[in-house]
């Protein structure tokens, strides 16, 4: 069964309006308001200092940053010499459902951080390394990233980006935080999907029990179904950043399990 389904929808192509049910089915992003008491609150969104030409990135951490932080040789050697830029995703804990996200470029010297750190959600039980549609936990792994898209128009990308109906949604998350606005923009991370397609193509390769529609997208304050999602104003940076002839990617995981 797909990721979100709370009733049929048909699959769509780039440009073709949709009901809110085919996102909902696609979409790795929790629509239920009984689960996640407890859970942690988001981090204050705080921008650092404006430094070496950059929003958010001090002098230091320019000429500091030669390899990705926290990510061990078993990630490492997922990322093809081709990529040029990985948007890092690490989360605090491998049963926690915040994160922090950071867009790195890869220079002669090394990798270096092209944005401040933003606060991110991920899936509301955690990560783990063999998701399953419904366990509620974000897939660790490197990913490439090659579509995007949105309820509203392209704010800028490079990359292919299908705007329509099909991306807006309703209901409440497991805090009971609205929805509405969250597939405003959003990037499809290529877990168990056909790249060079809308994030609402259906396709997947490994088979349905593996789950899909894993998008990274605006943050509605709770955590995600298998999402990963970071604040309005990070997206639209992050979708004017990302450059399809730099082959980018997601790294994404729990601290630990991104360390080994």
């Amino acid at each position: 069964m797909p990721q979100c389904r709370p009733f049929p929808s048909r699959p769509v192509r780039h440009g073709t309006a949709v009901a809110v049910g085919a996102v909902l089915l696609l979409c790795g992003c929790s629509v239920s308001s009984d689960t996640g008491a407890g859970a942690e609150r988001p981090a204050g969104r705080t921008t650092p200092t404006t430094t070496a030409g950059r929003p958010g990135i001090s002098e230091k951490e320019v000429h500091a940053a030669r390899v990705l932080p926290g990510v061990g040789p078993a990630l490492l050697a997922r990322i093809p010499d081709s990529t040029g830029q990985v948007l890092l995703v690490t989360g605090k804990d491998r049963d926690g459902n915040t994160a922090t996200a950071r867009l790195y470029r890869r220079t002669p010297d090394g990798w270096e951080p092209t944005s401040a750190s933003w606060p991110a959600h991920n899936a509301l039980k955690g990560w783990t390394d063999d998701h399953r549609i419904g366990d509620l936990r974000s897939p660790v792994g490197a990913f490439t990233l090659t579509d995007a898209g949105g309820l509203l128009a392209d704010p800028g990308t490079r990359l292919p980006y299908d705007q329509g109906t099909g991306f807006r949604i309703a209901g409440t998350g497991s805090r009971g935080e609205p929805l509405a606005g969250s597939f405003d923009y959003v990037v499809a991370i290529n877990y168990n999907r056909q790249p060079g397609t809308t994030p609402l193509d259906w396709t997947r390769p490994e088979g349905p029990s593996k789950g899909g529609g894993i998008w990274v997208h605006v943050d509605h304050h709770g955590p995600t179904q298998a999402c990963v999602s970071i604040a309005r104003e990070h997206m639209r940076e992050l979708l004017r950043a990302l450059d399809p002839s730099r082959k980018p990617m997601i790294v994404m995981g729990d601290a630990a399990s991104l360390a080994r």
